[in-house]
Order: C-alpha cells, then sequence, then structure tokens
C-alpha cells in the first residue's frame, strides 16, 4: 500500500470517528495507533499535520476517497468506517449521513456491500438481544458489598474469562470483515456475566461505561482490530493472494485475547471487591495484567486457531446472543 492510500484510509477513519461532531481523546489516539500499525509517517509531524489537516477541513472526503483506486481498498475503507461510527452501539443522524455519503462516493460493489451491512447489522442486533440486562442495582461505592464466592467459583469465572479471550482470539481469525464487531458485544456479556456472579445486575450502558472506564474505548478497539486485520492479511486478500491464518494470528489474535482477558480479571476485582475501585486503580490494574495475558495467549495460540476453524456465522451470533 502507497503512502497516499494509507493517509486516505487514515483521513476516512478520522471523519468518521468525529461525523457525529465528537473529537474524543480515545478516538484520536486509536487513530494514531491505526496509522503506526499501517506504517504510516506517525510518530510526529506526519500524522499530526493529518489531524490538523481534517479539523480544519483542508481536507475532504471527496479528496480521500480519490486517493483510492483499488476496489478491495474501498471496500475496506466503507467497512472501517461503519464499525467506527457503529463502535457505540448504534448510528447517530450525522453518521448515518456521513456514511452514505461515503459508500456513493466510493462506487462500491453493491452486492458486497450490502452483504456486510446485513452481517454487521445481525451483530449489532443480537447484541442487542442479548439475555436479559435487568435494571443496574444502585448501591453507593462507599457501601457496596460483594456477594462472596467460593473457590471453586472463583476458579470457574477464570475458566469463563479464558475462554472469552479465546473466543475474540478466534474470531480475529475469521475472513469475515464483521466478526470484529462480535467482540465487544461478548466482552459486555463477559462483564454482566462477572458482576452478575458477584450479586450484581446491570445493564448495558453501565457496563460500556466500566470498559471505558477501565480505557478499552469501543471506538478504539474497532480501528485497532481493522488496522491489524489489514496489515495481517487484507492486503494481501486484495491483491488476490491466499491469506494465511499464521499472518492474521501474528497481528490480530494478541490484542484480542489479551484485551479481553485482562478485562475479565478486572472485572472480577472489581466486583469481588465492592465496586470500590477509582477509574485510576481500574486503569493500572488492565494495563498490569496485559503481560501475563500475552504470555497466555502464546500459549493457547493453537487451541485459539482450531477454535476458529469451526466457527460460522450462526455461532457467532449465538454467542453474543447468549446461546
Amino acid at each position: 500500500m502507497q503512502a497516499n492510500e494509507q493517509q486516505s484510509i487514515l483521513t476516512i477513519a478520522l471523519l468518521a470517528a468525529f461525523a457525529d461532531g465528537h473529537k474524543a481523546d480515545t478516538e484520536r489516539e486509536a487513530i494514531r495507533r491505526l496509522a503506526e500499525t499501517l506504517g504510516h509517517e506517525s510518530g510526529g509531524a506526519g500524522l499530526a499535520q493529518l489531524y490538523q489537516d481534517v479539523l480544519l477541513k483542508r481536507v475532504s472526503l471527496a479528496d480521500a476517497v480519490a486517493g483510492l483506486t483499488d476496489a478491495g481498498q474501498r471496500q475496506l475503507a466503507y467497512e472501517m468506517a461503519v464499525c467506527v461510527c457503529d463502535a457505540d452501539g448504534r448510528q447517530s443522524p450525522a453518521e448515518t449521513t456521513f456514511l452514505t455519503d461515503l459508500k456513493t462516493r466510493l462506487r462500491l460493489d453493491a452486492a458486497e456491500a450490502s452483504a456486510f451491512e446485513r452481517e454487521e447489522a445481525a451483530v449489532l442486533d443480537a447484541a442487542d438481544r442479548a439475555a436479559p440486562l435487568a435494571v443496574p442495582v444502585v448501591v453507593a461505592a462507599s457501601t457496596a458489598q460483594a456477594a462472596p464466592l467460593d473457590a471453586a467459583l472463583d476458579a470457574q469465572l477464570d475458566k469463563t474469562i479464558l475462554n472469552a479471550a479465546m473466543l475474540n482470539g478466534a474470531l480475529e481469525l475469521l475472513p469475515q470483515s464483521w466478526a470484529s464487531m462480535a467482540i465487544i458485544p461478548l466482552q459486555v456479556r463477559l462483564v454482566y456475566n462477572i458482576g452478575k456472579a458477584h450479586g450484581v445486575e446491570l445493564d448495558q450502558g453501565h457496563i460500556r461505561e466500566f470498559i471505558a472506564a477501565a480505557g478499552v474505548g469501543a471506538t478504539s478497539q474497532y480501528i485497532e482490530q481493522f488496522g491489524r486485520k489489514l496489515l495481517g492479511g487484507l492486503l494481501g486478500k486484495m491483491a488476490g493472494r491466499t491469506v494465511g491464518g499464521l499472518g492474521r494470528a501474528a497481528t490480530g489474535v494478541a490484542f484480542s485475547f489479551t484485551t479481553t482477558y485482562a478485562l475479565g480479571q478486572v472485572a472480577k476485582r472489581y466486583y469481588a471487591g465492592g465496586r470500590v475501585m477509582s477509574t485510576v486503580l481500574l486503569q493500572e490494574t488492565f494495563q498490569n495484567l496485559l503481560t501475563p495475558a500475552k504470555q497466555l495467549q502464546a500459549q493457547y495460540l493453537p487451541q485459539i486457531q482450531a477454535q476458529a476453524q469451526s466457527l460460522d456465522m450462526g455461532k457467532v451470533l449465538a454467542m453474543v446472543r447468549g446461546g
């Protein structure tokens, strides 16, 4: 991929992230990491200039689209933009307008674009219908008490967290772009189940706030997942070459596995401790858990690869629904 093509994809990602008028720091950080993944001149002036050009409207959507002549790159840019706009669950009217305009400008293959939209919508719908999430229990943080867990149940939670991390790692190996859309709903379910084991009923809004407080932003995850998939295999697919599973494993599995595992362990500690951890402590704990999570990912990589071979759309949707 040429430098101008990288810049076009990054520009479209920025425009999608800011389409609703919000310019969150987490979104900016996600774009920076994506730039590094793509090999863009990301460390300093290059990306800083791109930010400035987008925010000051010195570069337009038309300019970015014009830099993508390959059909595969155009499709990828659209899929990435959709996932960024859907990162918080549903599109705002401004984001829908942006995506409609983008699809028209990219002149995408109608059948391929529609297939992606159906698959992505199915995952979001499954997440919306995910098994009963009750109204959150309102308990003051200073007096919250967690239900005590015996050793057997604690071990079962560890197993649940590991299985969830392996599943999300396996999703990174699937060739379909929609697979990444299932990762965050599955993380939401994981946190819900951990809270429920401690006697706490939570709704999706609270859980997403918890995930963000730990330092795992939804938009950030989607952008990074697509960046890693791009580097790990989609470029080969665009060029008509066979995409190797090992390439994708090296670029994507580690991120999704470690993020999910560390998040689950943080949630277990948070609810076991009565929900009194500060945001700073949540983020520090999450970061400290990434190293052991990476070690586990390397240990379980063969099982993750085997699991990916048995996954299909129906199974993924059932898992998101809680089946």
